[in-house]
């Protein structure tokens, strides 16, 4: 089954804030810039998880997303029912009863289709496989694969927000006299986006 990116993105997002602590919500373009995604798309994903009770969304200047629970009390499927929704991977149209192939007992009701119990016993075994995994088990693999990744992660966040000049073609240099006196500072543009060269990530 091929799910979405934003069930990956949603996912490392919730172990994050985790690792983050329960003291302050965090912004959604905050998250994006730790692994370099698109904020706008990884809103989407951490809005759901709000409207399924995972995450808790504050609004306003100060505002972002929280851990509305322990990741103990947290599932894959979860998660993925959040962001994929509960519809079925698979849907069976009964195409058996179409075409010169749908006389036989389907063109009268009969048993149901034998593929269709085939894949609904397969997802079944699927979901109830994510349902047995806590994000809890996935953040301690995590710390076992990467011990320093949570200390990492804190020391991004909880350090100065970086800003870089927008990015543009290279210019030649300004003409300027001699004679006037320099400037020596800058001026710091407030609207320039995150740096996200610091980034890092668990594998």
């Amino acid at each position: 089954m091929r799910m979405g990116e934003g069930v990956e993105w949603a996912l490392h997002s919730c172990i994050n804030l985790a690792w983050l602590g329960p003291e302050r919500a965090v912004p959604a373009a905050r998250l994006a810039a730790w692994h370099d995604l698109p904020p706008a798309y990884l809103n989407k994903q951490l809005q759901a998880l709000a409207r399924a009770g995972l995450l808790v969304s504050t609004p306003g200047a100060r505002g972002g997303f929280r851990l509305a629970r322990p990741l103990a009390e947290i599932t894959l499927m979860d998660v993925v029912a959040a962001v994929e929704g509960p519809e079925e991977a698979f849907r069976c149209t009964e195409i058996r009863r179409r075409g010169p192939g749908g006389g036989g007992p389907a063109a009268d009701g009969g048993p149901e289709c034998a593929i269709a119990r085939g894949m609904a016993r397969a997802e079944l075994a699927w979901r109830r496989s994510l349902a047995g995994q806590s994000l809890d088990d996935i953040r301690r693999e995590a710390e076992r694969q990467a011990p320093q990744a949570p200390e990492r992660l804190r020391a991004w966040f909880t350090g100065p927000t970086r800003r870089t000049a927008p990015h543009s073609a290279p210019t030649a240099p300004a003409q300027t006299d001699p004679t006037a006196p320099s400037d020596p500072t800058a001026p710091f543009d407030p609207t320039a986006p995150f740096d996200p060269t610091e980034s890092g990530a668990w594998q």
